[in-house]
């Protein structure tokens, strides 16, 4: 690694939002993170972090999963550790999945939605998925490995509409830009 560009080490993505209004279905939403290998980093992922799981070697993990939202700031917490991940993963994908329980939802139906990324106390990225009111799940970063083994962060929001089973499958295609 160059002793001028450490990169990324330690990043949490936070994920927030507001409690359904009392009568209707409780809103879930889950982060979901998956790192894919060098020789495919568009391809099938390595494996994916989602509620109940966490990366077979603990670089990835779900801190704080919420089933409605409710609690005081952050709601879903996840921690990726980039300088622990195995040389064999040149890129991880993060995205933010609607549990589809009770009614069709997407983030137009999300009361105030937001994500933050950051690596300590440094914010990388904010985000309130206002670009995406029609999705059900949406891509919201790339941390992709460069020559000298430094991870950088490539931020942008891009919507998914497709089934929530199909989202872990389709969210590491090329992104747009």
């Amino acid at each position: 690694m160059n002793g001028l560009n450490k990169g990324l080490s330690k990043v949490e993505i936070a994920l927030k939002w507001d409690p359904s209004p009392s009568g209707e279905p409780a809103t879930d939403l889950d982060l979901v993170a998956a790192p894919y290998p060098a020789d495919d980093p568009h391809g099938d992922p390595g494996y994916v972090v989602h509620f109940d799981s966490r990366s077979p070697d603990g670089t990835i993990t779900l801190n704080r999963d919420s089933k409605d939202g409710k609690g005081f700031g952050y709601d879903e917490v996840m921690t990726l550790e980039l300088d622990r991940l195995a040389d064999r993963y040149a890129r991880v994908v993060v995205g933010v999945l609607i549990q589809q329980h009770q009614t069709r939802r997407t983030f137009s139906g999300v009361r105030n939605p937001g994500l933050r990324i950051r690596e300590g106390y440094t914010v990388l990225a904010e985000e309130d998925f206002g670009g995406v009111l029609g999705a059900m799940a949406a891509t919201v970063a790339e941390f992709v490995r460069d020559e000298s083994g430094a991870w950088e962060l490539r931020t942008g929001v891009q919507g998914f509409d497709g089934e929530p089973a199909d989202f872990s499958r389709g969210m590491g295609a090329s992104r747009r830009t």
